[in-house]
């Protein structure tokens, strides 16, 4: 089972960026305002710490979350998701996105082959709870659609890259 000693620094920080990617894609291919954005940040977070305690949960996506919790990890990862999404638009974000969680998983099948099934399901269901975090259109939560048709699209769009069923 693949942990952090399996993967090289810059490897990790990449898994790690597309995890973060995972939601940020989701949330960018709809802004939903400021209660939606929180409410996509809580079910990103939610869907993190449930690859510790729940019963999906993997040597991998544990240490990975174990890594989150470590500020240093967690402001590494940060810094470089920045660094891939200064300046870009909220389409080139979702783009960027996509292609970091693309690049996790390819690192994840390359070092870690018997970790990449779980892994990529992982990062598909944070960005499914994303998708469903929060209604799109209506007005102050009544009315709108539970997800919206750019939500469903980027999360084909995320399953597509992760090469996923």
């Amino acid at each position: 089972m693949a942990d952090k000693s399996t993967f090289s620094a810059e490897e990790w920080n990449r898994l790690m960026k597309g995890v973060m990617a995972a939601g940020i894609a989701v949330t960018a291919a709809d802004p939903s305002g400021l209660w939606g954005m929180l409410k996509e940040g809580m079910a990103s977070s939610r869907a993190l710490l449930g690859a510790k305690q729940g019963t999906g949960a993997t040597q991998l996506s544990t240490a990975i979350v174990e890594a989150f919790e470590r500020s240093e990890d967690r402001n590494a990862a940060r810094d470089g998701l920045q660094a891939t999404l200064k300046g870009a638009k909220p389409d080139e974000i979702k783009t960027r996105c996509i292609e970091a969680v693309r690049q996790a998983a390819a690192i994840v099948d390359a070092k870690a082959p018997a970790d990449a099934a779980g892994f990529k399901s992982w990062l598909l269901q944070i960005s499914q709870s994303v998708a469903e975090a929060a209604k799109e259109g209506g007005f102050m939560g009544f009315g709108g659609t539970p997800v919206s048709d750019a939500e469903k699209a980027t999360v084909a769009e995320i399953s597509g890259a992760l090469k996923v069923a």
